[in-house]
């Protein structure tokens, strides 16, 4: 098999990781929603093709995969780590190992998977801030109605309850969450006010355990390099002429040397990156004390934290009124307010 080949498959499933973590950050349901219309059309010539009863287990299948609490990406993960992990274990450690880097530097991607295997069992495991009959009275009175976002008197249809202000029904688990955020597939829960913390510690792991194996893997092939002194050779091209050796000379020569090791490096590169731009922007949303949720609805009004526009012949002013000063914003992500503290402010 080919250079090019290889390559190919590779690009193939870099995509396919691509569209996965795309599913992580929620955006999968909102692409679906926007698209409506041409996935009526699109059903309406593939029911003349395929038949009703295979359309029909293919509807249920997919419903249940994108629209309903299940474990599916929840293993989709485990495999991932363990896939990784594994390649990180068989081939870098043992190279490491033998060229003598530095145990600390060996070990911190352990020490990261462990911690943030914690953070996920307590995130996954953790009342994101249910709503029930019996706490809907105390949650009501923490958050003030906007006026624009969260109107007040509205009740949910499905839990029957007035819905508190910064709260959404999760349409996966089927419930009411106080300070919704977003629902997480990979953790298999929510995201809410008694959880955020610990949604935060993990996705923060994640995303540095993903840099130190791509720090450590990237540190070995640059290691073999100069040890092979591959960068002062030299070859013959097509017309006879000696040429240098360049870059892409380099990453085929480690791809056809190393391909699972190069393979792993360009898997969690591509983490790291996603998992770093998604960490800076729930960092932004906790430091202007917002959620995914309503950052969202914030675009329908415009970019502007404060933004006047005309709806239903009144004037309506939009302001993000949770802010707090970036010191309390961030504090409420891991200590999230009472009624009592709501008094005393």
């Amino acid at each position: 098999m080919d250079f090019l080949t290889l390559f190919s498959i590779y690009l193939c499933l870099v995509l396919i990781a691509v569209a996965l973590l795309c599913v992580c950050s929620g955006r999968m349901e909102g692409f679906l929603t926007r698209s409506a219309s041409q996935s009526f059309h699109l059903h309406q010539v593939l029911s003349f093709v395929i038949p009703t009863q295979l359309q029909s287990v293919t509807h249920r299948a997919l419903h249940r995969l994108f629209h309903t609490r299940n474990c599916l990406f929840v293993v989709l993960h485990m495999a991932l780590q363990a896939a990784v992990f594994g390649e990180y274990t068989w081939e870098v450690f043992v190279y490491c190992w033998e060229l003598q880097f530095h145990l600390l530097l060996l070990l911190l991607p352990y020490l990261l998977l462990a911690g943030n295997v914690g953070f996920f069992l307590l995130c996954s495991r953790a009342n994101p801030g249910i709503i029930t009959k019996s706490n809907h009275a105390s949650l009501v009175k923490i958050y003030a109605y906007d006026g624009v976002l969260f109107q007040k008197g509205i009740v949910c249809p499905t839990c029957n309850v007035e819905k508190p202000a910064r709260s959404k029904h999760c349409s996966f688990c089927g419930r009411c969450v106080h300070r919704f955020d977003h629902h997480c597939v990979w953790v298999n829960n929510c995201i809410g006010a008694s959880n955020a913390g610990y949604f935060c510690l993990y996705l923060s792991s994640l995303a540095a355990t993903a840099a130190a194996l791509t720090a450590t893997s990237a540190a070995l092939l640059t290691h073999l390099v100069l040890l092979s002194r591959a960068t002062h050779s030299t070859y013959m091209d097509d017309q006879g002429h000696e040429q240098a050796v360049g870059i892409l000379f380099l990453v085929q020569h480690l791809f056809l040397t190393f391909p699972r090791i190069v393979f792993m490096l360009g898997f969690v590169i591509l983490l790291t990156l996603v998992l770093g731009a998604y960490c800076c922007f729930y960092l932004y949303l906790a430091l202007t004390n917002q959620t995914s949720n309503e950052w969202c609805k914030s675009r329908r009004y415009g970019w502007s934290h404060h933004l006047t526009l005309q709806l239903h012949d009144r004037q309506v002013v939009y302001k993000n009124i949770y802010s707090k000063g970036v010191w309390n914003n961030l504090k409420e992500i891991f200590k999230p307010p009472t009624v009592l503290e709501r008094k005393k402010t």
